[in-house]
């Protein structure tokens, strides 16, 4: 199963178009917060055909209207603050904040842990745990990225756009 995972899009919608059509092929989406307006989570939903996953950030203001935006798509999931999930025979945890990422990584209970928060694209391994931070949507320090990541082989590839 390929998942695909992006965060901080800060309603920059012409970047996240472009980063939906390198995930288009995933299976899933793990989206881990700061979409920030109502507009950028309908524009995610009409943009990914496959389920898609949500973490809340500390920019996403809206809460209530971004989820009923999607509502009708009925493949739209949130997790509030963190999402515990089962995906191609694996565990995942996602979170948009680093050091709850470190921590549940450190823990080794999930195969996948990926965060969001600090812009800053990154992958690393505890044990059996891969930690991955896709980077950011926005481009606020000057190179956007997303990742992707194979759960039958672990592998994660960031692309940057």
């Amino acid at each position: 199963m390929r998942l695909g995972i992006l965060s901080d899009i800060h309603d920059n919608i012409w970047a996240l178009g472009t980063a939906l059509g390198l995930l288009k092929d995933c299976d899933a989406l793990l989206c881990l917060g700061d979409i920030c307006s109502p507009f950028t989570m309908v524009s995610i939903g009409e943009g990914f055909e496959g389920p898609i996953h949500v973490v809340w950030g500390n920019n996403d203001g809206d809460r209530l209207h971004a989820a009923h935006s999607v509502e009708r798509l009925g493949r739209v999931t949130f997790h509030g603050e963190l999402g515990e999930l089962e995906l191609g025979g694996q565990r995942v945890a996602i979170t948009h904040w680093p050091d709850i990422g470190q921590a549940l990584a450190r823990g080794g209970t999930y195969d996948l842990v990926c965060h969001g928060h600090n812009h800053r694209r990154s992958v690393a391994s505890f044990e059996r745990t891969t930690l991955l931070n896709p980077g950011e949507v926005m481009g606020r320090f000057g190179e956007r990225s997303v990742a992707e990541y194979d759960t039958s082989t672990r592998a994660a590839n960031l692309l940057l756009f």
